[in-house]
């Protein structure tokens, strides 16, 4: 409904473009810019306005741009609209009327974007090695990032893409599991899975990670590994301190399942993204292993792979950040997938 203000409600200043929220409740739905001159420098802006609300905006001499309140701080306003790169587009669907092209970035390359504007971004580091050798705890999923317009400077940017962590090969330390590397583009960055626990030297414990490993039924290798909130979850538990059954890795969607007396628990489930325009679930956490007979614990939905009560735990699937399986006794756990980077832009 139409609101008429009562006199003047407008804040006029000669040094304000500002948004007016209204005078009084009954205004409060009342929008208006007014457009003046600019502020000298931050610090001038700061003091003539000392509480802006959302929605302010102002611009600035010593750097000759825009800005706007957005609740909590004043950031860069361009007015932008799509980024555009000029990479040679994965792909290309419409969704509610808008057309779309994608990027997707399987392994490190540039990313090159000469219009600057908004994008969306999915970012997934790699995923966590399962462990092995009697006591191999699921590896977590790499961190799983998905951000919505985000804004891209024209300009090339690096995308690193993480590796999948490796499984554990041996009892002695140097062939424990491994957590997987990160994966990023320009300032989004989304961490590595953590590596499953496994026996070697009985000091491999389960590591933290954008999901955090699985736990080991060896009393020595102690809890499972933590995840990061935003990116992933923890790594499930061993039954006790002494019972073979191994945790599964977290996933991004999902804790990793506690490992019971009989059986290993599965990998954490991953998260869904249509950024390609189709639903895909990637960066699901690895099963746990028994030490002898009982069940494996099953990837987790995403690429997680499954854990082994007679042998090699499954490699995470590539380019989901999923978690390696725990392999069984004198058993090797499986490796981490690698992660991926998708950039998603309007045409």
């Amino acid at each position: 409904m139409a609101v008429t203000p009562v006199g003047n409600p407008y804040v006029e200043s000669s040094d304000l473009v500002a948004n007016y929220p209204g005078a009084s409740e009954a205004l409060a739905e009342r929008i208006d810019i007014v457009g003046v001159n600019p502020f000298a420098n931050a610090a001038a802006r700061d003091a003539a306005i000392p509480s802006p609300v959302q929605g302010q905006m102002c611009s600035l001499n010593d750097d000759n741009k825009g800005y706007r309140y957005d609740g909590s701080a004043w950031i860069l306003f361009s007015g932008a609209g799509a980024a555009n790169f000029t990479n040679t587009a994965t792909g290309t669907y419409t969704d509610g009327g808008i057309d779309y092209k994608f990027l997707t970035f399987n392994g490190s390359d540039d990313l090159i974007v000469d219009r600057a504007g908004f994008a969306d971004v999915l970012v997934i580091g790699g995923g966590g090695g399962g462990g092995d050798r009697q006591y191999g705890g699921g590896g977590g999923a790499g961190g799983f990032l998905s951000v919505a317009n985000h804004y891209f400077a024209a300009g090339t940017f690096t995308v690193t893409v993480g590796a999948g962590g490796a499984g554990a090969t041996g009892y002695s330390v140097s062939g424990r599991s491994r957590s997987g590397t990160a994966s990023k583009v320009d300032s989004l960055y989304a961490t590595f899975g953590g590596a499953g626990a496994c026996i070697a030297a009985n000091t491999a414990g389960a590591k933290d990670g954008g999901s955090g490993g699985g736990a080991s039924g060896a009393s020595a290798v102690g809890a499972s590994g933590f995840g990061i909130t935003g990116q992933g979850h923890d790594g499930g538990l061993n039954a006790t301190a002494t019972n073979y059954g191994n945790g599964g890795g977290g996933g991004a969607g999902a804790v990793g399942v506690n490992g019971t007396n009989t059986a290993g628990g599965a990998g954490g489930a991953g998260l869904a993204s249509s950024i390609t325009g189709s639903s895909v679930t990637r960066a699901g956490g690895g099963g746990g292993s028994t030490y002898s007979g009982g069940t494996a614990g099953a990837g987790g939905a995403g690429g997680g792979g499954a854990g082994n009560v007679s042998g090699a735990g499954s490699a995470g699937s590539t380019n989901t950040g999923g978690g390696g399986g725990g392999g069984s006794a004198s058993s090797n756990g499986g490796a981490g997938g690698s992660g991926v980077v998708i950039v998603r832009v309007a045409i």
